[in-house]
């Protein structure tokens, strides 16, 4: 199985408490989104690799540590992976931005591709796929294995809100990427939404519910 680490951060919680409330305005949800995504690329980066780069404080010569290569890149998965982009950019900046477009056919729950643009060396970078729901699992081992075929071997799954359900899915279908999940929830219903969730997170980060 994937390895996944699952954030028990105070601050992750207490977003996410504020991102599941039916009351939390498109504003602030998105605002949340945003800052949550921003915490996970901090945990998710911890094995960037480094150089030694020799420099001049204001006092003397010393040696840095610097990220090597800075080959990034952020997959959201559309609609609602956008949401995460902005809070990642903040940490890692130069890292190139793809698009995988994905919707879930409302009676089977499979789903279903419309576009794809990437990078022109993402085979070359390590990539960080991102939505800010794994609930059946379907898009993300979609995404992760659209990506594969494109020369992809460093992957990493970031989202806010897994099912145990799509979880085990994505472990089980993609077990070398690295998931980082800010909060597993207890199940999927009938209609594959995560409970107790917070409702269609595309809807309310763009304001369409």
């Amino acid at each position: 199985m994937g390895e996944v680490f699952i954030m028990d951060h105070p601050l992750i919680r207490h977003k996410i408490g504020i991102i599941r409330d039916q009351n939390t305005g498109t504003k602030e949800f998105r605002e949340m989104i945003s800052e949550i995504a921003m915490l996970e690329t901090y945990e998710s980066t911890r094995d960037l690799q480094m150089e030694e780069v020799e420099i001049e404080t204001p006092i003397t010569s010393t040696t840095v540590e610097r990220l090597a290569g800075k080959k990034l890149a952020i997959i959201p998965i559309l609609r609602a992976g956008l949401g995460m982009v902005s809070g990642m950019q903040t940490l890692i900046p130069s890292a190139k931005i793809g698009h995988i477009g994905m919707y879930r056919d409302h009676e089977t729950l499979k789903p279903v591709e419309y576009y794809c643009k990437l990078p022109a060396d993402i085979e070359e970078r390590d990539v960080f796929v991102v939505d800010p729901m794994l609930a059946t699992g379907g898009s993300a081992c979609d995404a992760i294995s659209l990506l594969k075929q494109h020369g992809c071997k460093r992957i990493r799954f970031l989202c806010i809100i897994a099912s145990p359900e799509g979880l085990m899915r994505l472990q089980k279908e993609h077990p070398d990427v690295y998931i980082i999940v800010g909060a597993l929830d207890d199940h999927l219903n009938e209609v594959g939404y995560i409970v107790p969730g917070l409702g269609d997170a595309g809807d309310r980060i763009f304001g369409t519910k």
